[in-house]
């Protein structure tokens, strides 16, 4: 896995998965698949201008809800949705502040395919959490990634 840092606004992340490009992209635009390797129990399927709902299933973080409003879904391609990043503290509203995207790529390789994460938007993020935000989901996808290349190399 390679990882990109451009900025403080921007995560990416990239990895060569053995499985074919149409079990990766089930395995993120499936709502069921999403939440099995992305440990988090999801209320509805995945479609443009939806907001899905989820209790997450990560271990520390059960209490928590995850948001997700689906931005873009372009077969085989191309998937994408906004969220709060490392939103966290039950204590805060954060529905008034600016989401991240997060968009996912696909690309046909002949080991399999290429996967590419990005999540932008961190510097629109309030200044008093936006590094500890960045730095967690920056490993976070780490932690994703390889959770999706065991979910589908299986």
């Amino acid at each position: 896995m390679t990882t990109t840092a451009t900025s403080t606004d921007r995560i990416e992340k990239n990895i060569q998965l053995r499985a074919p490009r149409s079990r990766v992209w089930r395995a993120l635009t499936d709502a069921e698949e999403f939440g099995a390797w992305f440990r988090v129990k999801l209320e509805g399927g995945f479609a443009p201008g939806r907001t899905v709902t989820g209790k997450i299933l990560y271990p520390g973080f059960e209490h928590l809800t995850l948001e997700m409003r689906i931005e873009e879904i372009v077969a085989e391609v191309k998937f994408s949705y906004r969220w709060h990043p490392y939103a966290t503290d039950t204590k805060v509203d954060y529905s008034s502040e600016p989401m991240t995207l997060v968009e996912f790529h696909l690309k046909e390789t002949p080991e399999g395919t290429h996967l590419s994460v990005v999540e932008s938007g961190f510097d629109r993020i309030p200044e008093s959490r936006r590094a500890e935000a960045f730095r967690m989901n920056s490993g976070g996808w780490v932690a994703q990634m390889e959770n999706i290349q065991r979910h589908v190399d299986g």
